[in-house]
């Protein structure tokens, strides 16, 4: 069994300053160890971080030609590795490897990251004052297990077009797929210091990178709770903190709606990543005079699903991540049987002829009320509620009536009458009649679904600061975060 045992700080691999024992990741489908990793502690955050320092005032007045080509290069790498990603998603976290998306999305956040840079005005003026926008400093991105490939590159991206360096942590979960990342990143002649990668806990390593005095903003993806212990660790020190926490996405299907795309789409998109997508449409709001037709086209489109093994091409539905969400999930059906909701699909335990591998069924259930548990709480698998509505008003209400406001749907005749059902959800990403999402647009969420912002313009911008400059006439000639 192969064995990462080194951290990547100021562009070399080196061994934990002590150690801290080592952590076996599992292969879903097989519920076998096919590796370990060691874990780090607060020491190797602060060497990690001293790098970072280092590294930043030569990285952060590199020309904005030079930050292009370096993110472009990284793209071209990563493209080029596609396969090599893929296969060992497939080993971390049960990704099939059809779901190609989970490298070529992340492509496209460094190609995005390149575009915004092109145009992006880092000094403009307003009326006498010079403003700045200059990067923030050491950056420390979190980023979790479900889409570990993405989240990772989504926060690099922006980072290093905005001329920060970075300390990173993934989940250990899914440790195996950033390590080939850097190897990506360091192949692409990221200077030293400017990427470094420790693997640890989010108690230990997650919890050191939050509370460091000399990171000045950290971005942190992955659960409400979580999340608030990051924001606690980092209060003190007043530091940026811009997260992705937790959803419960509401997809309104207005009555006059395409019912058999509606359904087609909920079921794509909602067991997609089996389920494990903080953006998932996971209560389905239907007007109850159309509830069992939609109920019937989702079932249809559930019974198509091809659940098994992660690197069979045919498969579209692998295994969620851990035996701990597996029973998790486990619990919330039970929970949803027992709270009085009628199951259409799919119920506890294993898809027939898998007696082994964390596979749980594609299930839809119907007569769900808003108040039950698995309408109010993130599931994160492959589980649907079907909640029935009267009025386009009461389903405005349904949809708004979570902690959480990360993502919405809606689907209707027309563009125009989604949108405006759309622009009354309390959610930071709205998509209309199965819209996809891109990488240009930004995303981030309402309530206790996070701050800040991720992707395009948006989330560069949260990787600088603003400077006012008092009694200049006009900008900087010579800029070169800016001009060259």
């Amino acid at each position: 069994m192969n064995q990462y045992t080194k951290f990547y700080i100021d562009g070399e691999w080196v061994d934990p300053i002590r150690s801290r024992g080592r952590f076996e990741l599992v292969n879903p489908a097989t519920e076998q160890a096919f590796t370990s990793i060691s874990l780090g502690d607060e020491q190797d955050v602060d060497s990690a971080v001293q790098a970072a320092r280092k590294a930043f005032p030569a990285f952060s007045a590199t020309s904005r030609a030079e930050r292009i080509a370096l993110l472009t290069r990284i793209a071209e790498i990563m493209q080029s590795r596609e396969g090599e990603l893929m296969e060992v998603a497939a080993q971390e976290m049960g990704t099939p490897v059809s779901a190609v998306s989970h490298v070529r999305a992340s492509v496209e956040q460094f190609r995005q990251g390149a575009a915004v840079l092109e145009t992006y005005e880092f000094e403009r003026m307003l009326g006498a004052n010079v403003i700045r926008r200059e990067p923030i400093g050491v950056c420390g991105l979190i980023s979790p297990w479900n889409w570990p490939i993405q989240t990772i590159c989504t926060k690099l991206s922006s980072a290093l077009a905005a001329g920060c360096t970075v300390v990173a942590k993934p989940s250990e979960y899914t440790a195996v797929s950033a390590i080939l990342i850097t190897e990506v990143l360091h192949e692409a002649g990221v200077p030293r210091g400017v990427f470094n990668l420790l693997n640890g806990g989010g108690a230990d390593v997650g919890h050191a990178i939050s509370a460091h005095p000399d990171v000045d903003m950290v971005s942190f993806t992955g659960s409400t709770r979580a999340g608030i212990l990051v924001a606690q660790a980092a209060a003190p020190t007043v530091k940026r903190v811009c997260q992705e926490l937790g959803g419960k996405s509401a997809h309104i299907i207005l009555p006059d709606a395409d019912l058999e795309a509606a359904a087609r789409f909920t079921i794509a998109r909602g067991f997609a990543n089996s389920g494990q997508s903080c953006h998932a449409p996971t209560r389905v709001l239907v007007h109850e005079s159309q509830a069992e037709r939609v109920l019937q086209r989702m079932a249809a489109e559930a019974q198509k699903l091809v659940v098994g093994e992660p690197k069979d091409l045919a498969t579209n539905l692998g295994p969620v991540v851990n035996r701990a969400q597996f029973e998790r999930i486990q619990r919330y059906i039970r929970q949803g049987i027992e709270e009085g909701a009628r199951l259409v699909c799919g119920g506890p335990g294993r898809p027939p002829g898998l007696e082994r591998g964390y596979y749980v069924k594609p299930t839809v259930f119907a007569d769900v009320r808003p108040d039950m548990t698995i309408a109010q709480e993130e599931i994160f698998g492959p589980v649907l509620g079907v909640i029935t509505y009267r009025t386009v008003e009461e389903a405005v209400d349904i949809a708004n009536a979570t902690k959480y406001g990360l993502g919405g749907y809606v689907f209707a005749s027309t563009p125009e009458k989604a949108r405006a059902v759309g622009e009354r959800l309390r959610a930071g990403r709205i998509f209309i009649n199965g819209a996809g999402g891109n990488v240009a647009a930004p995303m981030g969420g309402y309530k206790q679904s996070g701050n800040g912002r991720e992707m395009g313009v948006f989330g560069l911008e949260e990787y600088l600061e603003v400077k006012a400059m008092i009694g200049c006439d006009t900008p900087a000639l010579s800029n070169a975060s800016a001009t060259t």
